[in-house]
């Protein structure tokens, strides 16, 4: 009796995930559906799930547009997403290795600061930070759109919790034989603590990606350095009445995320619990 119970609750709750993967899948799916339609079968009832004449005249267009450079855009946003990736990244990892192996007078105080500023929301520094890269005419540059993530308290901590579960002794041992601090942060510290640094490539790729305001006020209108999200958002308002050319951009926009949660994903869930409980 008990073995019908379980495996009842059991069916229950698969057609109960199924049911919720569905509703969460339609949006994907319709908008890769309308990607491939041209513009008269989009708002045709009942809706085509599957075109009857699939095409990519809207990925054609959209990459013809006369008023946003979308090609330009992608390759901004490549760019962009490179620099702030990469400098959210190993800086954060550079002072978690001081953070977790190098003790010195103050470094516990110091970290609850890093800590701290955690609290403080991103919106809050919008203005200050924008002051800062004017003063220094960064405006209009991608240096401009980076400069203000290279202190990364997430990352810092992260990274940190991960490093302080690496015993000392491959550290001493490395020491012992010669080795420079640089050698050791980069030749035995961060392979040991690969997934949480994959985990963190992982996050910051995203944010840095999905980012919109801050590129927005540091770009301003200058078409040439526009990432892909402010050309999003200005195809909305200059193409509303066009879903296939807006979903085509969208379907652009997700893929390179995809792509690499595909190539981190065996290192997320590692990593987060290696940077949550170690420590």
């Amino acid at each position: 009796m008990m073995n019908k119970k379980i495996t009842a609750g059991k069916i229950v709750s698969i057609l109960i995930l199924t049911i919720w993967a569905i509703s969460a899948l339609m949006p994907f799916l319709w908008m890769v559906s309308t990607s491939f339609k041209d513009a008269e079968v989009v708002h045709t009832v009942p809706v085509e799930w599957i075109p009857k004449k699939p095409g990519v005249t809207a990925y054609q267009e959209i990459f013809n547009l006369n008023l946003i450079p979308f090609g330009k855009a992608v390759i901004n946003s490549v760019i962009v997403t490179a620099i702030v990736t990469f400098i959210t990244v190993m800086f954060p990892a550079m002072a978690a290795f001081v953070f977790a192996k190098i003790p010195f007078r103050g470094s516990e105080k110091l970290f609850l600061l890093f800590l701290a500023s955690m609290m403080i929301p991103g919106v809050v520094t919008i203005i200050p930070n924008f002051i800062i890269i004017r003063t220094i005419n960064l405006t209009n540059t991608f240096a401009g759109v980076a400069l203000p993530f290279t202190v990364n308290a997430f990352g810092i901590f992260l990274i940190r919790q991960a490093m302080k579960g690496v015993d000392n002794a491959y550290m001493e041992a490395a020491l012992m034989d010669g080795a420079t601090l640089p050698r050791i942060f980069f030749r035995i510290m961060l392979p040991m603590v690969k997934p949480t640094m994959m985990t963190l490539v992982l996050l910051q790729f995203m944010f840095a990606w999905n980012n919109y305001l801050w590129p927005l006020v540091v770009l301003g209108m200058n078409r040439d350095k526009w990432t892909l999200q402010i050309a999003l958002a200005n195809m909305q308002t200059q193409f509303g009445n066009d879903e296939h050319i807006l979903m085509a951009g969208a379907l652009i926009t997700m893929a390179p995320m995809i792509v690499m949660y595909l190539v981190t994903q065996r290192y997320v869930q590692t990593g987060i619990m290696i940077g949550g409980i170690k420590g």
